[in-house]
């Protein structure tokens, strides 16, 4: 068990960013099964407040070349998030299929947040690559561009659930009024060793919004093209602000 903190800064007009959140408990799961994830996924129970968490990992299973961990964390009693998570290292395997990084013009100098943006995103350097502008009526469901954090750190296996939950939804550029969008479940699979240096280029894609939920992919690449993790959510789809 370890006592952690929510630290201000990382809000979203629905409480503190879902990824920042998740990192806090792949953090503990990570330190219990003492190697890199492969694939985490976490359910969000509730939005916590600023403030004192206590996370908690088990490891369920040790293997010889995998582990399996759960994890818990709570605030004031109350369960806030619950993961599982598959920790690995590489095995010696062939390499079969491609996921080729698109083309597109490389990071800048960092820039300055999005307008109108949430306070989480004064963390994070974004620049757009891919999508229309949220609530624009596009016809299009993707969104992403180069996301990293403006203190330059690597990118490890919580700081990549933070990256994949960080660009507004791929949903949004199809409307025109603004619908809180929160995380139910997040998923990341890593597909190579970490950690990577940010940037990372990443492309967030929906297809299908119905009975008041969406799913959303992600993709995320190193500036050399390499893949590092793939992302799937279940998000809630409230009704407008007004």
């Amino acid at each position: 068990m370890s006592f952690d903190e929510i630290e201000p800064g990382w809000e979203t007009p629905r409480g503190p960013h879902g990824g920042y959140v998740m990192s806090i408990l792949a953090r503990a799961m990570e330190r219990a099964a003492g190697r890199q994830p492969r694939s985490l996924t976490v359910h969000f129970l509730r939005p916590p407040a600023v403030g004192p968490v206590t996370a908690s990992a088990t490891v369920e299973r040790q293997g010889r070349s995998l582990t399996t961990v759960t994890g818990r964390l709570e605030q004031d009693g109350k369960p806030v998030a619950l993961g599982l998570g598959a920790f690995a290292g590489p095995y010696d395997a062939p390499s079969v299929g491609e996921v080729p990084m698109p083309d597109v013009a490389p990071p800048a100098a960092q820039s300055d947040p999005l307008p109108g943006a949430p306070p989480f995103t004064h963390r994070m350097d974004m620049q757009p690559r891919f999508g229309d502008e949220p609530l624009s009526g596009s016809d299009r469901t993707q969104v992403g561009g180069w996301i990293g954090f403006r203190d330059g750190r690597e990118i490890d296996g919580p700081a990549l659930c933070v990256l994949a939950d960080g660009w507004f939804p791929a949903i949004w550029p199809r409307l025109t009024a603004l619908h809180p969008a929160p995380t139910i479940d997040l998923t990341v699979h890593v597909r190579a060793p970490l950690p990577v240096a940010g940037p990372l280029l990443a492309r967030f894609t929906a297809k299908l919004a119905r009975d008041g939920y969406f799913e959303e992919d992600g993709e995320l690449w190193t500036r050399g093209g390499t893949l590092v993790a793939q992302s799937r959510q279940l998000a809630l789809l409230l009704p407008p602000l007004e």
